[in-house]
């Protein structure tokens, strides 16, 4: 028999041909099965990215949702608040019926007397109409805690205390004085019908001050060149920063001179012979409530209770001093808190640009 295996009947082998195409269609088969798994990959990768882009967009109209929610709920609290100011202003009825029964009025003089200040002309001249219009006022008394402050203003409510005393000659003014009533706070004292303070408190201070600093020699010393321009021969007129000259001081001496005989005349007219001829009343001293009542310059020691109850034979004091209202004090507060945000916002805003 012959051994050659192509005689053989029942063994068949592949075309030589056929058997080179098997490994290439293996490695097409491969590259395809890649291909679909690359794909794959892609494909839950996008859905990934889908799906994260998604929560930040569901997160994002969240936190939108939250912050109208949380805006709206302040809204609602600063007008829910404004509403309760403004009832509380407009139909709280205690003080009208204090008012109804006869009380002496009473008007604080505290701190400075300065325009925008508590003890501003404005403030004290309110509260004084006010308490020389109601009809249960039996008098006022002024209790001044004043160092002093601006002559004008001081002036101001000197001239309309005597002016509403000349309208109601029936209701007396009281000034008291508490720790101090010194210049301008004095100016006002002598408007009253009758002064009166502690022993200890300190009274007077008749005079006119003006002070300031002079850097001639600091610039110098600093090397600093002084440059100004003027348009009239006066117009750096006492400029710290230029050498004092003999005229300028001699001219503002004059203007201190005419305020102080000013606040001389005031005193003379409101105290009149109460005065004692002490030679120093005038120089700007300041003297006890004790040493006060000797010159004449008060009429008296007692405390604000003192006058109402031993004077004007009424105990009852109603406060007539001059306060905001509750909604001028919200709107402050709104207004302060606006600009503090919107300060806040624009540097937000302009940081990024000033980096």
């Amino acid at each position: 028999m012959s051994n050659n295996h192509w005689d053989d009947p029942d063994k068949k082998e592949s075309p030589p041909e056929l058997l080179s195409e098997e490994p290439k269609a293996d490695a097409k088969v491969k590259q395809a099965l890649d291909q679909a798994s690359a794909q794959t990959e892609k494909s839950k990768e996008w859905r990934l990215i889908e799906k994260i882009v998604s929560s930040l967009n569901v997160e994002q109209r969240r936190s939108r949702r939250w912050g109208i929610f949380f805006k709206s709920l302040t809204f609602i609290y600063l007008f829910a608040l404004l509403a309760f100011f403004l009832m509380g202003r407009d139909f709280s009825g205690a003080k009208e019926a204090v008012d109804r029964q006869p009380h002496v009025a009473l008007i604080e003089v505290r701190g400075i007397i300065a325009d925008g200040a508590d003890a501003s002309a404005d403030n004290i001249i309110t509260a004084l109409r006010r308490a020389f219009s109601s009809n249960q006022s039996r008098a006022i008394i002024l209790r001044i805690n004043s160092p002093g402050g601006a002559p004008v203003q001081a002036g101001y409510i000197n001239d309309e205390i005597v002016r509403l005393k000349g309208l109601h000659p029936d209701k007396k003014v009281y000034a008291v004085i508490a720790d101090i009533g010194a210049s301008g706070g004095y100016y006002i004292a002598v408007a009253a019908d009758e002064i009166y303070a502690d022993k200890a408190s300190l009274v007077g201070s008749i005079g006119v001050t003006a002070s300031g600093f002079g850097f001639v020699d600091l610039i110098d010393k600093m090397g600093i060149e002084r440059r100004i321009m003027t348009s009239g021969e006066n117009k750096a007129f006492l400029d710290p920063f230029s050498p004092q000259r003999e005229d300028e001081t001699e001219f503002w001496e004059s203007v201190l001179e005419t305020t102080h005989r000013q606040f001389i005349n005031e005193v003379k007219q409101g105290r009149g012979e109460r005065l004692s001829d002490e030679a120093r009343l005038f120089t700007g001293l300041v003297w006890s409530g004790e040493q006060a009542l000797e010159l004449g310059l008060i009429d008296g020691l007692g405390s604000s209770s003192y006058v109402a109850r031993e004077l004007v034979k009424i105990d009852r004091l109603v406060d007539y001093t001059y306060q905001p209202s509750s909604f001028d004090r919200l709107v402050d507060r709104l207004g302060v808190s606006f600009a503090k945000h919107l300060s806040t916002q624009m540097v937000e805003y302009w940081s990024p640009r000033l980096q």
